[in-house]
């Protein structure tokens, strides 16, 4: 069966996932396929307690967000490997074919219906 579409479809996500957490943080420079939060500007001279409580909501909010951004980037980078091996819509635990229509609802899917929570 010929994954282009799938393939197509996660490679346009993987762009989308990545742009977003552009905006909220940086890739590690030690570790390329991790990313960190960007800190908001901090002024050290702030006095006012509510300013500075913002400031660390926001920078919550922002790993929080990143946080699931980065897992998603990594399920779709994972995908794109099973494509690229050749292991895509082949269940990892029965070694089944997954159904298209479950592919189509989930290209993310690595394992059938019968085997979703594992």
């Amino acid at each position: 069966m010929a994954w282009e579409r799938f393939k197509k479809l996660l490679e346009e996500e993987k762009v989308r996932l990545e742009k977003e957490l552009s905006q909220i943080a940086r890739k590690n420079p030690e570790n390329p396929e991790d990313w960190e939060v960007k800190a908001p500007e901090m002024n050290p001279m702030v006095s006012d307690q509510s300013e500075l409580a913002d400031m660390f909501e926001e920078l919550e909010t922002q790993a929080g967000l990143e946080y699931q951004l980065e897992e998603r980037l990594k399920k779709v980078n994972a995908a794109l490997k099973r494509i690229e091996d050749g292991s895509y819509g082949v269940c990892s635990v029965c070694s089944e074919k997954i159904d298209e229509k479950r592919l189509e609802a989930n290209p993310l899917a690595k394992n059938c219906i019968e085997h979703t929570e594992q």
